[in-house]
């Protein structure tokens, strides 16, 4: 039997970490973290967030592996609903990373965080 994509993601999110994009935001001016913005490069034009890089979900686990090896750095993942970050925060919990937070917000609420 195939699993809705909710209850997929009720499923992960039993053991990756959520928080807010406030949060998230202030935590990252205090840690030295990285917020990843998972959405395809056509979304983030349409709708730059400030303060993100973008790294979109097909090619996250690769890009990241490059770009930041340390496995204890803070990251902070979002998309436009939530739904993206929740699969690619899973994702970099598999390969090793330790520090990874899924923000699932809208991206409107995002937007608002930036500061």
């Amino acid at each position: 039997m195939l699993k809705t994509i909710p209850t997929v993601i009720a499923d992960i999110k039993t053991n990756i970490n959520i928080t807010t994009a406030a949060v998230a935001f202030n935590e990252v001016k205090q840690n030295n973290g990285v917020v990843v913005d998972v959405r395809e490069p056509s979304e983030v034009a349409d709708n730059v967030i400030a303060g993100t890089i973008n790294i979109p979900r097909g090619l996250l686990e690769m890009k990241m592996l490059q770009l930041y090896p340390n496995a204890e750095l803070p990251i902070y993942i979002h998309c436009s609903s939530g739904v993206r970050a929740v699969f690619a925060a899973e994702q970099l919990q598999r390969v090793g990373y330790k520090n990874v937070k899924a923000i699932t917000c809208h991206i409107d609420e995002i937007k608002k965080s930036v500061g």
